[in-house]
């Protein structure tokens, strides 16, 4: 019995001495410690640039009061036809896995590594005068380059695979059982998809709107070619913090600083459905 027992502490020891870790604690926080600086310390010097004072003289200028005004407008606009145009694609997604429904996958997230001017040209060649619709667009008597319906096209053409992105992963989350529990209830497709699809992936879907529209709030590169930068017409807070770094610094810090604060709280509240989304998970039953 003595022999044994001392054959198992002999096992804990070396089983604690492998499973310890090789860096102390204190270490990783040290090798972390380089990066987060370089993350926040220019977040913190674009706030301390700006004083109170200086930031409510310039929320009073028209100037940035349209560019606000815009901004907020023509972001809620491309949530609307996003969620319009690609809550059916996200279902659809969700549910074929052939090598044409991965092509068009990979399409659908093609904005979101082109490079935005790549994208502002090709929005261009599309719809411009001299693009490929831009005959039938003129025979209509519509002019979309250089309109508030340009930077709504724009800011949907690079923020909208955030959300179908998001949407196909909560509609593949859902459990296959319930959808066919509820077709042989009776219920027709409409009706699986609004009474359980929905309500069982909503917080994909709302985290995948809050997304599209903070990049759509945040759009600069495509919408300035596009839609150009016309103050009270297609300037939004991106391009008119471009302007401003040119000619009144203390602009393009007041809208930096609204940019950022937006940011933080949509990545907070992302970050919180997620965290709870979690949770929920883990408590569930086990499988």
């Amino acid at each position: 019995m003595a022999e044994r027992r001392q054959a198992d502490s002999a096992v804990t020891r070396r089983t604690a001495r492998t499973a310890s870790p090789r860096w102390p604690r204190d270490a990783w926080q040290t090798l972390c410690l380089p990066f987060v600086l370089f993350v926040s310390l220019p977040i913190l010097a674009l706030f301390l640039r700006l004083s109170p004072a200086d930031f409510v003289t310039n929320l009073r200028q028209q100037q940035v009061q349209q560019a606000i005004e815009l901004s907020l407008m023509t972001s809620l606009a491309t949530v609307g036809l996003t969620v319009l145009l690609g809550t059916p694609v996200a279902y659809l997604l969700c549910r074929r896995c052939s090598g044409t429904y991965r092509l068009i996958d990979t399409l659908i997230d093609l904005p979101t590594v082109l490079p935005p001017s790549v994208a502002g040209v090709a929005l261009l060649m599309a719809f411009g005068r001299q693009g490929l619709f831009g005959p039938g667009l003129s025979w209509l008597g519509l002019s979309v380059p250089f309109t508030q319906l340009a930077v709504v096209l724009a800011q949907t053409f690079v923020a909208a695979p955030y959300y179908v992105r998001a949407a196909t992963v909560g509609f593949a989350g859902v459990d296959c059982e319930l959808r066919k529990a509820a077709a042989l209830d009776g219920a027709s497709r409409w009706q699986v998809f609004h009474l359980v699809m929905v309500p069982m992936a909503w917080m994909s879907l709302i985290s995948g709107c809050v997304m599209t529209w903070a990049r759509a709030l945040g759009e600069f590169g495509a919408t300035i070619i596009f839609a150009g930068n016309f103050p009270g017409r297609t300037q939004t807070m991106p391009l008119a913090i471009y302007i401003g770094f040119e000619i009144d610094l203390n602009v393009a810090l007041t809208l930096s600083a609204i940019l950022v604060c937006c940011s933080f709280l949509i990545l907070v509240l992302v970050k919180g459905f997620l965290h709870r989304r979690l949770q929920t998970r883990a408590e569930g039953p086990a499988c």
